[in-house]
Parts: C-alpha cells; sequence; structure tokens
C-alpha cells in the first residue's frame, strides 16, 4: 500500500512563520538544547517539522536522519540542514511507518510530535524497532494536564476544533504512560508550564525527558 501523504498547508504556513518564531520569543531554545544536549553517534528526529532543532544538535552527532511528512514543512527543513552543524538527511515519513532498518540509531528524538501523530501506540513501537538496545529516546511534549479542570478542557478542545486548527495535534494525551507502555524504561522526566503566562492553556502542560529501550536479555 502507497504510503499516506500528510499534507496540511495551512497549518504548515501557520506554524513556519507565527508558531515557530513565537515559541522562540517564549524561550523554547533552551528545551531544545536540553533535549538535545550530549547526544552522540547516529540519530533519529521524528517529526522534524521545518529544522529548528537543527542548529541545536551537538557536533558528536554523526548523522541525522530528519523524518517529516508534512511537505512544505520538509522542504523547509531541507533548506534549514544546508547550515546544520551536524550533517543531516531529511526523509518523507511517517512515525508510524520510520524509513530506517532495525536498531540503526544510538538515539530518538521527537519534540512536540507525539500530540499530533495518528497512531501513538504505533510510532512508539516503531521507535523502539530503530533504536538499538541501550539506546535513548528524548523527549519533549506537551501532554495531559494535572488537574482534572484542565483536563476537561482539553478533552473538549480535542474533541472540536484544535486538531483541525493545529495539524491533527491533541492537547491531553498521557505520553508520559504511553512511553513506559511501548517498552521504554524512564531514565528522567521533568515537568513543567510553557510558555510562562498569566492565562491557562491547554497546551502548557509539557514533559521533557530521557527514556532507555532496554537491553536485550542474554541467553540462559
Amino acid at each position: 500500500m502507497a504510503q499516506q501523504i500528510f499534507q496540511h498547508p495551512v497549518f504548515a504556513r501557520f506554524y513556519a512563520k507565527v508558531a515557530g518564531p513565537g515559541l522562540d520569543k517564549a524561550g523554547i531554545g533552551r528545551h531544545r538544547k536540553r533535549l538535545l544536549a550530549g547526544l552522540s553517534g547516529q540519530v533519529i528526529e521524528i517529526g522534524a517539522g521545518n529544522g529548528l532543532n537543527f542548529p541545536h544538535y551537538p557536533p558528536e552527532v554523526k548523522r541525522l536522519l530528519a523524518v517529516e511528512p508534512e511537505p512544505r514543512l520538509r522542504a523547509l527543513a531541507k533548506a534549514t540542514a544546508r547550515t546544520a552543524p551536524v550533517q543531516v538527511e531529511v526523509a518523507d515519513g511517517r512515525a508510524e511507518q520510520l524509513p530506517a532498518p532495525d536498531a540503526s540509531f544510538d538515539a530518538a528524538v521527537v519534540c512536540l510530535t507525539l500530540c499530533s501523530v495518528a497512531d501513538q501506540t504505533a510510532a512508539l513501537a516503531e521507535i523502539r524497532r530503530v533504536l538499538r538496545p541501550g539506546g535513548a529516546l528524548r523527549f519533549f511534549e506537551h501532554v495531559q494536564a494535572d488537574t482534572p479542570g484542565m483536563r476537561r478542557v482539553q478533552r473538549a478542545v480535542d474533541e472540536t476544533v484544535w486538531p483541525l486548527l493545529c495539524g491533527g495535534c491533541h492537547t491531553g494525551r498521557d505520553t508520559q504512560s504511553a512511553i513506559t507502555t511501548a517498552g521504554f524504561t524512564l531514565t528522567q522526566v521533568e515537568k513543567f508550564p510553557f510558555p510562562a503566562t498569566r492565562i491557562p492553556s491547554p497546551a502548557a502542560t509539557h514533559i521533557l525527558g530521557t527514556a532507555e529501550r532496554p537491553q536485550e536479555a542474554g541467553p540462559r
């Protein structure tokens, strides 16, 4: 079956011209740096968008495969890759069907991606598949809120206009639990609101952290 092409041209233009720069002004750059600090070797980034993470990759990364399904954002990512401090290959692909062999990467990166994939369970299974045993999953995602009231707001917006306006994004996913259910071992997680604002937002609760694909059990 031919791979489905994900096209969100209106959202892609909005993200590239408005949302991305707005997040930069809100200080997302420091979180991008923390997300990517210490990475090395072969790395895959899923949902790379227009390549806003590329400038923050450390030089120890020998190769970065940046997967992005949206054509306009993918074209912008290819332009951004030309000035990146690491070798970047931008590829078409879905999180649920990554264009990479088994156990081929030392680390995988998801940044504001698991909120919008069509099938979060399948996406995490694919990430686990392409990571070598002991490989790291780095994640920075907005997630389910802590309070019952805001969770009700998240459910309401996720069932109505939010996914349509924001390229399939859902505000209330319990991504941390999904990561562990997918077979990863959490090694570090920090939860915080972003951006800092006095007005409550259903997309404010974020987690940033690292999980590991466990080592395969040896023969008995």
